[in-house]
């Protein structure tokens, strides 16, 4: 009797596609696409910036590159997260069918495993880091940061209770015209009645604007004006959303215009007065952050950043910690998860109310070691192979030498 199996059998069929998997020519051919994608992820940042070009093609399992000005898609291409995810796939599905687990080719072995981690880091960076800013004046207090890209509707209504207000926060993207939203916590729905990505409130000119209504009918709505701004895709700049919306309680309590460039408005709504706010999404911490000094040093006779400085008092009430830390140049505060870095600290900023202001980046990345012990392995992997070489090379010359 024949042990051959036949094509169509399932044993065969896995054979192969476990052959295809851990064939060199996918991770050719994987490499050679991760080419491209940087190519023409590359060549996108000039028509959509960084930040988009990043969540494009990079941070996808499928993409496209179109040629800027034109609306159809013209080059299909694979995603950073499916390269990523079939690499790793290559490697250890290569390891099980191809490679030989001997001690000579341990060195290969310390290799992979710390390349698979590497790009199963950098996965789990883009999923659970988080980056976002803090920004205070000397003296004052904050436990909270702010997204450099995000925005939300904060609706708070003050608790009566240590200052404390209760918040429902909206994300941005929920605001979008013709959208309503209900809260168990509000009274009223919320109507959108125009929604903006990026744009500008002005106050009205009494001609210019003689035939354009208002913003809105109530708060500063009635006194502004939206213009709607091209979306920006600088690195430098950010978009500033803005939206017309209407709340109907019981009954209608009229439109409002917000905007991350205008501050709260307040209103009554059965008996209770609420704020509303377009804002930065927030992230609360379970510590605080105070600002007690900033010191900002050039070079003499230039403009170049020499030092950018900022002291604050970190405390804690769940462990108690009260200290004082300096935060600068290659030396970030480390706390509770987050790493605290020195941003921002502009001349024009220190003059402000005569007391210096500083912005902290605050990055929250869980995985932050991964791509530490993959490099170490990569490194220990690579010398390991080139002295088990070296000494193979050594041991064979020996008795040519006697």
């Amino acid at each position: 009797m024949s042990n051959d199996v036949p094509a169509s059998h399932p044993l065969s069929m896995m054979s192969k596609v476990f052959q295809f998997l851990s064939s060199l020519r996918l991770t050719v051919v994987l490499l050679a696409l991760g080419v491209a994608v940087v190519f023409f992820g590359t060549l996108g940042q000039t028509s959509d910036g960084l930040y988009v070009a990043q969540e494009r093609y990079f941070r996808s399992w499928f993409a496209y590159w179109t040629p800027h000005g034109s609306a159809f898609p013209v080059v299909p291409l694979p995603g950073g997260y499916l390269l990523g995810t079939m690499l790793v796939i290559n490697l250890i599905v290569a390891h099980f069918t191809r490679f030989q687990w001997t001690w000579a080719k341990s060195g290969i072995f310390l290799t992979h495993i710390g390349i698979i981690l590497l790009l199963l880091g950098q996965l789990a960076t883009d999923m659970l880091a988080r980056e976002s800013i803090m920004s205070f004046r000397e003296g004052e207090t904050r436990n909270y940061s702010e997204s450099a890209m995000d925005f939300e509707l904060a609706v708070m209504r003050s608790t009566g209770s240590n200052d404390l207000d209760q918040v429902v926060a909206i994300p941005a993207s929920r605001l979008k015209a013709g959208a309503e939203v209900r809260h168990e916590l509000l009274p009223f729905a919320i109507r959108v009645k125009e929604a903006y990505e990026n744009a500008r409130v002005r106050l009205r000119a009494p001609v210019m604007d003689s035939n354009r209504p208002p913003a809105a009918s109530q708060g500063v709505g009635a006194r502004i004006v939206i213009d709607a701004q091209s979306a920006t895709r600088t690195m430098n700049d950010r978009n500033v959303p803005a939206a017309v919306i209407e709340l109907a309680g019981t009954s209608s309590l009229g439109t409002w215009a917000i905007s991350g460039e205008l501050k709260s408005q307040t209103l009554t709504a059965e008996g209770r007065e609420w704020r509303l706010e377009y804002r930065p999404v927030r992230e609360y911490k379970p510590f605080a952050l105070t600002l007690l000094k900033t010191t900002h040093e050039t070079y003499p006779g230039t403009d170049i950043p020499k030092n950018f400085q900022s002291r604050v008092r970190l405390r804690h009430a769940d462990t108690g910690e009260d200290r004082e830390v300096d935060i600068y140049m290659n030396a970030p505060l480390r706390h509770g998860g987050y790493t605290f870095f020195q941003y921002q600290m502009g001349k024009e900023q220190l003059t402000d109310g005569g007391r210096g202001t500083s912005a902290l980046q605050v990055v929250r990345n869980p995985s932050w070691v991964t791509p530490y012990v993959g490099c170490i392995l990569v490194g220990v992997g690579l010398l390991v192979q080139f002295l088990l070489h070296l000494t193979k090379f050594i041991a064979r010359r020996k008795p040519r030498a006697a």
